[in-house]
């Protein structure tokens, strides 16, 4: 075995702290448990129908609270598939090109296959040099994980993990159950934090729980319904938290709602077609993370055409503004369901691609 060296030390230190933040919210959880159910609901509450009816109300919560959580720090990252790795010849020839246009030559060639359409701020092909792979459509590097990340939203520290394309969704039932934790024990608390200060309530340790329990409570609430209703709107527009501040590049030009299909669509993007799934913390997003419809009328030049001779446009219009490159059925379905893309097809004006962001 190979002696450990500072930098494996430091590495190592880093990923404890790293875990810090989880700590402190599981022990901040634990603390509103006892002070919740034992010193409010059962030390403090007299009436034995409201005990009962906040104890359940309460434990239905907490308990879907913890799954999301756990499963928003436990579910790992998706990292890009085989198929977006240079070959070994790839790599050889990359390394003795120069960097420009021939180095870009052969990113070009080894891409041409792949569903991808998004591009640099230069309009070069999107590659990862630490990860040595073409990066698919809205993968992004996390420089803490140090993996290419499939539709990277942010790197969370409270959950010490990458938000993206396979946890996403947790992530989110995540904000919406804690959220809700924290107004239901706000609600359901404040009539003994004001017994507290009218000096309602006995002199036992069970006010003092009372009361930062409701502080607590009603200061998470305030910075939970901000982030909670930014990633709502997030989700409505189909971006990542990155695209909101850096909107992806396509071919043509930036284009900020590029990967919107409306309202209904992007939500099953990501929460998935059967809606019994939807407040589950259970894998239900549309798609395999490298490749995502577009709402774009100008194909990429460089992605493969029809066969000649086809007029596939003229046949089945519902696909023509779409790029040429294969998706999977769970994201194909989308973009031929709706009537709205017939209708841009003969009155591309309309649309959101005839718009000044196109360029």
């Amino acid at each position: 075995m190979a002696p450990s060296g500072p930098g494996s030390i430091r590495r190592r230190c880093r990923r404890v702290l790293y875990w810090i933040p989880v700590v402190f919210i599981s022990l901040l959880l634990g603390w509103s448990y006892y002070a919740y159910a034992v010193q409010l609901c059962i030390v403090s509450m007299e009436n034995i129908g409201e005990q009962v009816v906040c104890l359940m109300a309460y434990h239905l919560l907490f308990a879907m609270f913890v799954w999301s959580y756990w499963k928003t720090i436990f579910t790992l990252p998706m990292n890009p598939s085989k198929e977006f790795h240079l070959s070994y010849a790839e790599k050889d020839l990359l390394e003795r090109e120069p960097r420009g246009e021939a180095h870009q030559e052969v990113l070009r060639r080894a891409a041409k296959d792949l569903p991808i359409y998004t591009r640099t701020m230069s309009g070069a092909i999107r590659y990862c040099d630490r990860c040595q792979l073409i990066k698919p459509d809205r993968c992004h590097h996390c420089s803490v994980c140090d993996k290419c990340i499939l539709k990277m939203d942010h790197h969370c520290p409270w959950v010490n993990n990458c938000v993206g394309f396979s946890n996403y969704k947790f992530f989110l039932l995540f904000l919406a159950y804690s959220l809700l934790y924290c107004l239901f024990i706000a609600a359901t608390d404040l009539q003994y934090f004001i017994k507290f200060w009218t000096n309602g309530l006995p002199d036992t340790q069970a006010k003092f729980h009372i009361m930062f329990l409701f502080f607590a409570a009603a200061m998470f609430s305030v910075s939970l319904s901000s982030l909670f209703g930014y990633h709502c709107w997030l989700v409505s527009k189909n971006k990542s938290t990155l695209e909101a501040f850096r909107s992806p590049v396509f071919r043509h030009g930036t284009d900020k709602n590029g990967f919107s299909l409306g309202f209904s669509k992007n939500m099953r993007q990501v929460f998935g077609d059967e809606k019994k799934y939807w407040l589950l913390p259970i894998f239900s997003s549309l798609g395999d993370g490298c490749s995502f419809p577009t709402c774009l009328v100008n194909q990429d030049p460089e992605q493969p055409s029809t066969p000649a001779g086809l007029n596939s446009t003229a046949k089945n219009p519902e696909n023509h503004q779409f790029p040429a490159k294969p998706l999977r059925e769970s994201q194909s379905h989308l973009l031929t369901d709706s009537q709205s893309w017939t209708e841009s097809s003969t009155n591309p004006g309309k649309g959101k691609a005839g718009k000044d962001t196109h360029k």
